[in-house]
């Protein structure tokens, strides 16, 4: 049973920092890429970031280029997301899914597992 569990959201004023997780179990994951969606209330679920099952490669969204870093350990089988100079528009609910692929992937079709998500919540 593949499980995935995000954890580090929270309430941060504007242009704070915030570091999330994704402890995944149930499979090895090193062999697939893993990407972070966000979904705001009342729109559609975002891509925001994804990494290469090595690490090797990643992509962003445009909208937090510069700003957000992913990453991830695969001896630990965790995923992260760090987000600095953090907007109110960024507020939203973050999940993290795995891809059937090695390569980063942005279209939420191209992940077979999701996490329950964790909330960021960013005040002005």
């Amino acid at each position: 049973q593949v499980q995935l569990v995000e954890s580090g959201g929270g309430l941060v004023q504007a242009g704070g920092s915030l570091r999330l997780s994704c402890a995944a179990s149930g499979r090895t994951f090193s062999s697939y890429a893993m990407g972070w969606f966000r979904q705001a209330p009342g729109k559609e679920r975002m891509f925001v970031s994804a990494i290469s099952g090595s690490g090797a490669s990643t992509a962003y969204a445009d909208s937090v280029k510069g700003r957000f870093t992913i990453s991830r350990d695969n001896a630990k089988n965790t995923l992260y997301l760090q987000m600095n100079s953090l907007k109110p528009e960024d507020t939203a609910k973050y999940y993290c899914a795995v891809a059937r692929s090695r390569l980063p992937q942005q279209f939420g079709y191209e992940y077979n597992y999701w996490g329950q998500g964790t909330q960021v919540t960013v005040s002005s």
